[in-house]
């Protein structure tokens, strides 16, 4: 019984008034706070944390389901990353899908452009036309007004499409960049597997 006692530990804290409390069991009024259980030695045998308050568990709470969600997100980057390396097994394949794309874009800009030009051209003619007003503005045909407004609104059309046109190739670009850097490693192993699999080239004699 002696032994028992002398094996028990002592439980020290300190509680909201600031008064240092000792017992031989876990103490009530520091049930909101850290308690220590000292060896009989009074070295500390361990630390006794409090009950989580509400905060504290929300927090957790929170903790968890961010970790749950980021958990989530890896696993799905890491099938897109699987799908992405099916679609493209070699950097051959990636480098002609990102040539196709960049053409079709740069097609775009083409027929943009000689649109653009064109339409220059013809506001340039009505301009000419409108010279023969230009002492008396009035006497202009309204048609020949409309066919310039009408050239300034296409014109301004064409522009957008060029800046919209600029933006997607820049999309395409920086897409097939950040897949190429992704996919890099992988193709570089697969490569090298490859190469260690085929048999040596004969020597010529």
């Amino acid at each position: 019984m002696c032994c028992q006692a002398m094996a028990q530990g002592i439980y020290t804290c300190v509680d909201d008034k600031g008064r240092k409390l000792t017992s031989d069991r876990p103490i009530a009024e520091c049930m909101d706070r850290a308690q220590k259980e000292l060896n009989p030695s009074g070295t500390v045998r361990r630390v006794l944390a409090p009950p989580p308050t509400a905060k504290d568990r929300a927090a957790l709470e929170e903790k968890e389901k961010a970790d749950a969600d980021e958990r989530s997100k890896a696993a799905e980057e890491k099938l897109r990353d699987r799908a992405l390396l099916k679609r493209y097994p070699d950097r051959a394949g990636h480098d002609k899908e990102r040539a196709v794309a960049l053409e079709l874009v740069n097609n775009a800009i083409k027929t943009a452009t000689k649109r653009s030009d064109d339409l220059t051209a013809q506001r340039k003619g009505i301009i000419t036309e409108l010279e023969f007003y230009k002492s008396s503005p009035g006497k202009a045909p309204p048609a020949l007004k409309r066919r310039l407004d009408e050239t300034d609104g296409n014109i301004a059309a064409q522009k957008r499409v060029l800046a919209d046109q600029e933006v997607e190739k820049k999309r395409i670009t920086q897409r097939f960049d950040t897949e190429a850097a992704k996919l890099k490693p992988q193709w570089d192993v697969a490569g090298a597997s490859a190469a260690a699999a085929a048999p040596n080239s004969p020597k010529k004699p």
